[in-house]
């Protein structure tokens, strides 16, 4: 038996982990105590990496598709068989019909593997395809558009103080469950335990009350969609206050105040159910506070008008004060500063437009919610063949039916994967690379999103087979082989470069990168603490010198905003008697995936169709009946829960859930019960940063 410290990257959370290994598998799994971020902390996710170490359904070796359709069968291949017919359909798609014939999809674990970083964002870039798109566009995009148009860099992203703040404004965000987004936050139930010991407060603004709402100090209801017009209306009454106090390197509030002027509480009321005197009492108790920060995570990220609340979040931090102070938002100092070194690009928008609905890109992606239209509509530039890496689109992303239905008309497609889902299994060849346990790890990410400053190097636990490949070299094999075979070959530089950048491990660039930093963090110094090392709180007073705009400035009013402002002010209440439907998630899901984990699914049935009591019984429904769910694009059924949870003309689906379609490969998955939720999701439903909206779809229930 021995004891090995390890990480979970299944979550933003990163948490430290103590494994015990008997016979070179995991019998043991804890939370390490000694980890300066996690601080002990584990969820029921944690405890089941040895199980995803350990699956039977996880894929070793590279497979190939034989036959079409409920006949198609798996044959396991070589390696090298493999990367040849990778390479060689996909140069023949890309010299037939063009660059954009290709599309590449990049899943949220693509950002949580150190090799899919370092490989994986340089192998999808070294093609010229204008389709490429990632789960940005179904999570997170307006947060890094607002911090591009703010702040100058797409990821320079202000985190809350959490561990010194006295009052914390949440809206659309449930960190029990996530712990954190966008917001890297272990142990979230000890660090809000904190704040309430200090005697602060943490109000939540949601259409559920969510595992965080129930330990928040006030819950509000709002309806789903309309986020931004209480957001716009408590920065309407801060700056009317005559209190506000914003840092001098801010321009154009005058036309801020003039903006939100007309967003009222009263208008405000109207549209959100939320009373005019709770929306002026939070305003009060927000600039009262010592130290504040507003915070706001999926539910208002993929609405309609995501990057409104987005900006209008921001700009109550950035006038009460409380940008870049202890206890408000403020940046994060890691070890290896990806926007500081400049290993991620600033962002730009609309340099290039989707084929079909001519939606503009941001920093070089295409939001998801068009690869469906651009794989059926045909004429130059029609996808005909997708590199998949780590993702599950059709669970995933708006209307993943239609997806479903049009995955197998392509020319080829591979997924870089090592299971057999919803969306893989639509594949021509699929790529396994090594699993979590099996791989070197160091966040480069989440360690610029945490609300603590840390470091952590993480040496792999197990050694792959010889007949593995880790994540890096299969990047690494389709990038140079396909390049090798394109009739239009890149420029010599950019050949060598792309080379060059390929040819290192990651754990060897993490080496030279930790060096070219200034913490005095080095991989040395990391192997010997492997428990992490500790680099303190965040620290105050580094705007204007941090920021990325040309002159050090913040503007306050980006036209885009102001553009949809307009839009926002034209947005009608609900019909009497529609129904909205939100999503939500659970401790021990992880999106898509996991379902097939007995560790996992064991327990209560958490699939069900949260519904208001009121609504069921104006219904005519039953707790417990089976009912339709209807929206514009697809009909679902599932078991109605009745629960007080849940605002009244709201009902909510867990996401992620849908499994057990002809053609998917894992066990004990096909048993989980559920629906997807984006089998009802709408992909014309967008926000202006092209942004899905999933919160707020009109559904009917029968």
């Amino acid at each position: 038996m021995e004891k090995r410290l390890g990480v979970c990257n299944l979550c933003e959370a990163i948490c430290g982990l103590e494994l015990t290994i008997e016979d070179n598998q995991v019998t043991g799994v804890r939370g390490n105590p000694t980890d300066p971020l996690s601080r002990g902390h584990i969820c029921p996710k944690g405890t089941a990496i040895g199980d995803i170490y350990a699956d039977p359904d996880r894929l070793k070796h590279p497979v190939m598709r034989v036959g079409e359709g409920a006949e198609a069968e798996w044959k396991e291949i070589s390696w090298e068989a493999a990367f040849e017919l990778t390479a060689n359909r996909l140069a023949e798609v890309i010299n037939e019909h063009g660059d954009d014939a290709l599309a590449i999809y990049l899943g949220n674990p693509n950002v949580h593997a150190l090799g899919a970083l370092t490989h994986g964002v340089t192998m999808a870039n070294s093609f010229r395809t204008r389709n490429k798109f990632s789960a940005t566009s179904v999570d997170q995009l307006p947060h890094q558009l607002m911090s591009w148009l703010l702040y100058g860099h797409q990821l320079l992203l202000p985190i809350p103080d959490l561990d010194r703040t006295d009052y914390i404004l949440m809206f659309g965000a449930n960190p029990m469950v996530s712990n954190g987004s966008l917001m890297t936050a272990p142990d979230f139930p000890n660090r809000i335990r904190a704040l309430k010991a200090r005697g602060g407060s943490m109000v939540v603004v949601d259409p559920r009350r969510t595992e965080t709402a129930k330990v928040s100090t006030e819950h509000v209801f709002v309806r789903p969609g309309t986020d931004a017009w209480v957001l716009l209306a408590l920065l309407n009454t801060v700056l009317a206050s005559g209190n506000a106090t914003p840092p001098a390197y801010v321009d154009n509030l005058d036309a801020v105040r003039y903006a939100v002027a007309a967003f009222t509480a009263e208008h405000a009321e109207a549209m959100s159910g939320v009373s005019a005197a709770t929306i002026g009492r939070l305003a009060e108790e927000f600039m009262a506070a010592p130290s504040a920060v507003a915070y706001g995570r999926m539910g208002v990220s993929t609405q309609e008008f995501g990057t409104v609340c987005q900006w209008a979040i921001q700009m109550l931090n950035l006038v009460t004060g409380n940008l870049d102070r202890v206890g408000g938002a403020m940046l994060t100092n890691p070890a290896i500063n990806v926007v500081d070194m400049g290993l991620l690009g600033p962002g730009h928008l609309g340099r290039r437009s989707s084929r079909v609905r001519g939606l503009k890109e941001f920093g070089g992606e295409l939001p998801v919610s068009v690869l469906c239209e651009e794989i059926e509509t045909p004429g130059v530039g029609q996808i005909r063949a997708l590199i998949t890496s780590a993702g599950n689109p059709v669970l995933s992303t708006p209307n993943g039916a239609a997806l479903d239905r049009a995955l197998p008309g392509l020319d080829f497609m591979v997924a870089i994967d090592f299971y057999i889902n919803e969306t893989t299994r639509h594949a021509s060849v699929i790529l396994p690379p090594a699993s979590a346990l099996e791989r070197d790890h160091y966040d480069l990410v989440f360690h610029q999103l945490a609300v603590r400053n840390t470091a952590r190097f993480t040496p792999a636990i197990f050694t792959i087979g010889r007949d593995q490949r880790q994540d890096w070299e299969i990047y690494k094999a389709i990038a140079l082989r396909t390049q090798s075979r394109l009739a239009r070959k890149a420029p010599l530089r950019r050949s060598l470069e792309l080379r060059a950048r390929l040819q290192f491990s990651p754990t060897f660039l993490i080496a030279n990168l930790l060096r070219l930093g200034r913490s005095g963090v080095t991989m040395s110094k990391l192997r010997a603490h492997p428990e992490g090392v500790d680099l303190g709180p965040l620290r105050a007073g580094q705007f204007p010198q941090r920021l990325r705009t040309k002159n050090k400035r913040v503007d306050a009013a980006p036209a885009l905003v102001f553009d949809d402002l307009d839009r926002l002010q034209r947005q009608q209440p609900p019909a009497a008697g529609e129904l909205l439907l939100i999503g939500r998630r659970g401790k021990q899901d992880n999106n898509s995936w996991g379902h097939n984990l007995h560790r996992l699914t064991k327990g209560r049935e958490r699939h069900q169709l949260f519904v208001n009591p009121g609504d069921l019984a104006s219904r005519g429904l039953s707790d417990g009946a089976v009912v339709t769910v209807t929206s514009r694009v697809g009909s679902v059924q599932v078991e109605a829960l009745a629960t007080d949870d849940i605002m009244p003309g709201v009902v909510s689906l867990p996401h992620g859930y849908g499994h057990g379609r002809a053609g998917t490969q894992m066990a004990n998955a096909s048993q989980v019960r559920g629906v997807s939720i984006n089998d009802l999701t709408d992909p014309e439903r967008l926000d202006v940063s092209g942004n899905a909206a999933f919160s707020g779809v009109p559904v009917t229930v029968s």
